[in-house]
């Protein structure tokens, strides 16, 4: 097979011009009698002339109040060729048919190299021209078939032969859609920059000759990174065919763009434009833009006012902490619906370029993706929620690294012995870290994915500060990856859209929510729940009366998250009915100041929107699954009570891994005579001997002495890791948590 298509590719690339023009006959003769019938079904090319009446389509929340109404007729505004400046013409036929005024309609490598992409791998590609896009855009439906192809060619001949290549290219920049209400070049100049088509710069021209492809992908509106990128791309292929100089390249990328303010009313326009990018995937830009669609959206109103003014509020009070801006997310773990999206404080800001949807963006989530690591450990039964982990001046030396990696705890402290269920609630990096050497990171990315966490891919990008946040998500992800938790261990992926009605009132889509997959047992689910809504868990580090406290509802699990240069700040919560993700930073990705404190900076406007949401619903628990089962136990080990006895707590545990040894506190264990201190696992001293004191060792072998006399002089313990990739070992369900010594 891979023969098969080298000597195809090759086949094509050799091909001499009048070979195509013969190939495409071919086609045509092969395909026979439906031919004709094909033909008495085409438009007319005449109607290019024309354009066709288009109707309205409305975007409305869950309760039938209209958001959005997207309504082409009333912004296109036709021009002569004359009065579209030469560079932007030429910066169309540089990124869309650099060939235009050179063939007759077809790029003939392009159709027959999309033939190679249908036959070999059953991918239909382009290779359009601009006569091809004008006919598919104002003559035909947008169904990527191959049927569809067979009337396009034969549309693009006669138009071709109709029509001059002026007059196509007039044609194509008066009916094509650039995004939004702006259909043909002129509007979308009043409607990017607010002028006329003849007064745009190069930088102007250049930006909206890159929309046509794609006109919601690279609309400055909905994603000003792409917007920018694609304009840049137009700029160097300008230059690559010689219609600009470097130079003025260089100086159009320079330029600022300043971009007027939508004058159609849009409420929750961050949520509108997610949902439109959807539809146009569906549907096509010119079904969605002029088909009279009906769409009834996932939004409760109400919820996305409230959303909206708590995070602009919210944000104003920190701009002395240098935080700049917030995004927050609010849907229903058990059907994954969206019911709030704040994209930014204030979509029209201009200070902080408001219309980026940090929502869908990527960003590092800190601590905020420790649920995961510790519910990787749980679900594979390496750990319970209380095993040991000793929180120590810890370095790791993984191979391939050339240096040790050393973290440290967000208030730079370090506890010493901390059970699994303190060690998440109170969010210690040490711990963390520890947790994903055991794992590996195979397993950790492998549970990250299945919960939703598409973005962490490759495991030899990253290393073990993946547990602390190294690696960038979607806070769409992460709603997702949290509503599995929330949904006890069933995934939903979020949906904006219930129902789609065409103009004559048949149902195109509606949303089925019966459908779900689960990617964690409930067990899992439940104790990593009950760990995060556990406020004594958290308070040796947040305080018993933080913002993650919610009253009247102390059933909400929440987790926050802070990177450690303070650019991103989270916090996300949830009960069975509600998640809200919330976070606050810059959009430039400059540090905050001390606020991002893991309790000031996202969680009060968590705390509000969640409070809000859940005002009027009862408390809802986590339900306790059958197999989890409790135990009494030590205090310090984690095991049952030893004879001498130590103090005591309760536990939750999946059946048959809860305890089922005592272990000594007291140990003899060896001593570094010169500090006083146990010697870690790497450690070479010289003046050492063994003691009996009370001691706890972890997973990792780690010693923490729980009786030796405080030393000033506490070198980091280097602890060797051969290959963090690796997890170790699963407890085995006889005896869970047998102590490595």
């Amino acid at each position: 097979m891979k023969k098969t298509k080298k000597t195809l590719k090759k086949i094509i690339k050799k091909m001499p011009s009048r070979w195509w023009l013969i190939a495409a006959a071919g086609v045509v003769l092969l395909l026979g009698g439906g031919i004709t019938s094909l033909l008495l079904s085409l438009p007319s090319p005449k109607k290019l002339t024309t354009f066709p009446y288009p109707a309205s389509t409305l975007i409305m929340d869950r309760h039938g109040k209209v958001l959005y109404e997207i309504y082409a007729e009333k912004n296109r505004i036709p021009v002569k060729l004359e009065q579209i400046p030469p560079y932007l013409r030429q910066a169309t036929l540089a990124i869309e048919d650099k060939n235009f005024y050179h063939h007759h309609g077809f790029d003939f490598r392009g159709i027959f190299r999309a033939f190679y992409h249908i036959v070999v791998h059953h991918q239909l590609q382009g290779g359009s021209t601009i006569t091809q896009q004008l006919v598919k855009n104002a003559l035909l439906t947008p169904e990527r078939t191959l049927k569809r192809k067979i009337k396009e060619a034969f549309l693009t001949i006669a138009t071709e032969i109709i029509y001059s290549k002026d007059q196509i290219l007039e044609m194509y920049f008066n009916q094509t859609p650039y995004g939004g209400t702006a259909w043909g070049v002129q509007a979308a100049a009043k409607t990017y920059f607010g002028k006329d088509v003849s007064e745009l710069t190069l930088a102007e021209a250049a930006l909206l000759a890159g929309l046509p492809a794609a006109p919601t992908r690279y609309s400055p509106f909905i994603h000003p990174d792409l917007a920018k990128k694609r304009q840049e791309l137009v700029l160097d292929k300008m230059v690559e065919n010689g219609f600009i100089s470097p130079q003025d390249a260089q100086k159009a990328k320079e330029e600022k763009l300043h971009f007027v303010s939508p004058q159609t009313k849009i409420l929750a326009p961050h949520f509108v434009f997610y949902v439109k990018e959807k539809l146009v995937e569906k549907y096509g830009q010119a079904r969605v833009e002029t088909g009279g669609l009906r769409v009834k959206t996932t939004l409760d109103w109400d919820l996305q006012q409230f959303a909206q003014a708590t995070v602009a509020t919210e944000i104003a009070k920190l701009k002395k902490y240098h935080v700049t801006n917030g995004a927050a997310l609010v849907t229903n773990p058990k059907t994954g619906e969206i019911l709030a999206m704040v994209g930014s404080k204030d979509y029209f800001a201009e200070d902080i370029d408001g219309k980026f949807n940090v929502t869908t963006a990527l960003r590092q989530p800190g601590s905020a993706i420790k649920p995961i690591n510790y519910a990787d450990g749980l679900l594979h039964r390496r750990v319970t929620l209380a095993t040991v982990f000793n929180d120590l001046p810890t370095c790791f030396i993984v191979g391939g690294q050339p240096k040790a990696y050393c973290p440290r705890n967000y208030d730079g402290r370090f506890r010493g012995p901390v059970q699994l269920r303190f060690a998440l609630g109170n969010s210690l990096n040490i711990p963390a870290v520890k947790m994903l050497a055991i794992n590996g990171l195979d397993s950790f990315i492998q549970t990250a994915q299945k919960m939703g966490i598409e973005t962490f891919t490759n495991p030899q990008r990253y290393g073990l500060s993946l547990t602390l946040g190294g690696g960038e998500v979607r806070m769409t992800q992460m709603a997702t990856a949290f509503g599995v938790f929330a949904n006890m261990g069933i995934r939903r992926d979020l949906t904006a859209i219930l129902e789609v009605k065409d103009k004559d009132g048949r149902v195109l889509e509606k949303k089925d929510f019966s459908t779900g997959k689960r990617v964690l047992p409930p067990e899992v689910a439940y104790l990593i729940n009950h760990t995060l809504l556990d406020n004594n868990a958290r308070s040796a580090v947040f305080g018993p009366h933080s913002w993650l406290v919610v009253k009247n509802h102390p059933e909400v699990s929440v987790k926050t998250g802070t990177t450690n240069d303070k650019r991103d700040n989270w916090t996300i919560g949830y009960n069975p009915d509600i998640l809200v993700a919330v976070w606050v930073g810059n959009n430039d990705n400059s540090p905050m100041s001390a606020v991002a404190s893991g309790t000031t900076g996202a969680s009060p406007i968590w705390n509000k929107i969640i409070s809000f949401a859940l005002k009027d619903k009862p408390q809802k628990w986590p339900p306790k699954p059958q197999g989890i089962v409790g135990k009494t136990i030590c205090n310090e080990t984690g095991f049952l009570p030893p004879p001498e006895g130590c103090s005591l707590r309760f536990e939750y545990f999946i059946k048959g891994t809860e305890p089922t040894q005592a272990v000594p506190l007291r140990r003899n264990i060896l001593i570094d005579k010169d500090t006083n201190q146990p010697v870690q696992p790497g450690e070479k001293k010289e003046n050492t001997e063994w003691q009996s004191h009370l001691a706890v060792v972890d997973l990792l072998g780690t010693v923490s002495c729980l009786d030796c006399p405080s030393s000033e002089e506490k070198s980091p313990a280097k602890i060797f890791i051969k290959d963090n990739r690796k997890p170790f070992p699963t407890l085995a369900p006889s005896s869970p948590q047998t102590n490595p010594l």
